[in-house]
């Protein structure tokens, strides 16, 4: 007996047509696969049961829902962040690297890297909306003070605030796909080389690494800086376990990153900046809860 899907509806085709957009909103807004989906799927139900007919625009209406729960989820966020154990990093997209062009990787990274959502994370929850707004998806002001029942003067306010904020801490480097994944497979040669001076020239002398164990594993209580310190800490790691580690290139949150196994499971994922001749930063993800969506074994 076969069973068929009931017809979609132009309700349905207009959600689905922008469920990417609005997904794109929560996860940056909240840097939680399983929160910005919870926060998608709320926006459903109220699409669902509201009179669409009577709206002006499905997306005006769609983004500014999706924007006010999610800057709702994310004020009850902050009180459990602020109590996090060690350095709150959001949990990664990863992908395998053929999974998107060059052109579609490229127009992610700077919007959705790990760095660029740590960096938000200084942000009040309605100041990283109106950011997030204005500077990655493009509305207008208008639109914006609309979604955050806000005035014009104080969304502009609010956006020059963030942008302030987020130019003095965030460190962008425009570094193409392939050379980005050439220095990561550099990278691992010298992780699995034994040679702490090679991996130490692979780093910058202000080298930063930023874990989050979140409580569950171990982890650095403050970041890890100065290329001698990384190296010593990926060196240490390979006189102890050696062939036990191995290293897989992705795209974390459309950048080129590593997944670390050891004894075949997944250990952390580590979103790599790069200048494009040496790696400045590491974010390692070891927080259990975190890696949920990652393949755990080796195949």
């Amino acid at each position: 007996m076969t069973t068929t899907r009931p017809p979609t509806t132009p309700v349905d085709d207009t959600f689905a047509a922008l469920r990417p957009r609005l997904f794109g909103i929560a996860y940056r807004m909240l840097g939680v696969r399983a929160d910005a989906e919870d926060v998608v799927q709320d926006a459903w139900l109220r699409w669902s049961g509201t009179d669409t007919a009577a709206l002006q625009s499905a997306e005006a209406w769609l983004v500014t829902v999706t924007t006010r729960l999610s800057i709702d989820r994310l004020r009850a966020a902050k009180a459990e962040r602020e109590a996090y154990v060690g350095w709150w990093l959001p949990e990664p997209l990863v992908e395998p690297l053929d999974e998107r062009t060059p052109e579609a990787a490229a127009e992610l990274a700077g919007e959705l890297s790990v760095a660029f959502l740590y960096v938000l994370e200084r942000l009040g929850p309605e100041e990283r909306a109106a950011f997030l707004l204005r500077q990655v998806f493009d509305y207008d002001y208008p639109e914006i003070a609309a979604q955050l029942g806000k005035s014009e003067a104080a969304c502009r306010q609010m956006v020059h605030r963030a942008s302030e904020r987020v130019q003095q801490a965030r460190t962008r480097f425009e570094v193409p796909r392939g050379v980005h994944h050439q220095l990561l497979e550099r990278f691992i040669a010298a992780a699995h080389s034994g040679q702490r001076d090679a991996i130490e020239s692979l780093l910058s002398e202000d080298a930063m690494l930023i874990g989050d164990g979140g409580g569950k594993v171990q982890s650095f209580p403050h970041p890890l800086v100065g290329a001698f310190r990384i190296a010593n800490l990926f060196w240490a790691q390979w006189r102890r376990m050696a062939e036990q580690v191995v290293y897989r290139t992705v795209l974390i949150n459309g950048e080129p990153g590593l997944l670390r196994y050891i004894n075949g499971r997944l250990e952390s994922a580590q979103a790599i900046v790069t200048d494009g001749e040496r790696i400045v930063a590491i974010y390692a993800i070891r927080n259990p809860d975190k890696l949920q969506g990652i393949p755990l074994t080796l195949d």
